[in-house]
């Protein structure tokens, strides 16, 4: 790929010393993310634009809150008090989109994804006692520590994990505490009821 010219360097440079943003001079140049990110590092705001890009700065802060505070009031008046049969559907499609096709479990690295799973599975009357989990961790990370935090997110015991396998690689900074499968025990029914409610919804929804 062609690289940029002078000229055009100079521009991107010359328009983040003016305190531009990456996406202001991705559109004034039409250059990619990439391509302006790769030219404007290590390029500090002129001193005579620095209060300019300071309190624009703050603005998109602002705008940025306010637009957070926004979703979340919204989110108050759409979901009002969380019904049993919402709980199940809820149940259902986290089983649908991260669950085992063959058995009742769920794997995942998300603590607050397998919290809301296990939170919703007491309405179909599965509590703690009906669950064990397995842990997936990779050769980097401290096993005692990766136990440590699944059985405070499930709150399940450390007899009812019921394997911890060790796979080669490093994945600390992406899995810190690798991954955690719970399964139901003796869930085929579970099983069957989540996939007819997959089945249920699709029908419904798409009218098919």
């Amino acid at each position: 790929m062609k690289g940029l010219s002078k000229d055009q360097i100079a521009k991107i440079v010359s328009l983040r010393e003016s305190g531009h943003s990456l996406p202001e001079i991705r559109r004034i140049t039409s250059h990619s993310n990439g391509t302006v990110f790769k030219y404007i590092q290590g390029v500090s705001i002129k001193s005579e634009f620095f209060e300019y890009w300071e309190n624009r700065r703050k603005s998109s802060v602002f705008r940025q809150l306010k637009a957070i505070q926004k979703a979340d009031d919204d989110v108050k008046n759409i979901l009002g008090e969380i019904s049993q049969k919402e709980k199940i559907l809820v149940a259902a499609a986290l089983y649908w989109a991260e669950g085992a096709k063959r058995d009742s479990s769920l794997i995942n690295s998300d603590p607050e994804l397998l919290k809301v799973f296990i939170e919703c599975l007491y309405e179909l009357g599965i509590m703690r006692n009906n669950l064990s989990m397995s842990l997936r961790i990779y050769e980097d990370i401290n096993q005692e520590e990766a136990i440590k935090f699944w059985t405070n997110v499930t709150r399940l015991s450390k007899s009812q994990i019921t394997s911890v396998d060790v796979l080669k690689g490093k994945k600390t900074g992406k899995l810190k505490y690798g991954m955690c499968r719970v399964r139901i025990i003796k869930g085929n029914h579970i099983l069957k009821l989540f996939n007819s409610l997959r089945h249920a919804l699709v029908e419904r929804i798409t009218n098919v």
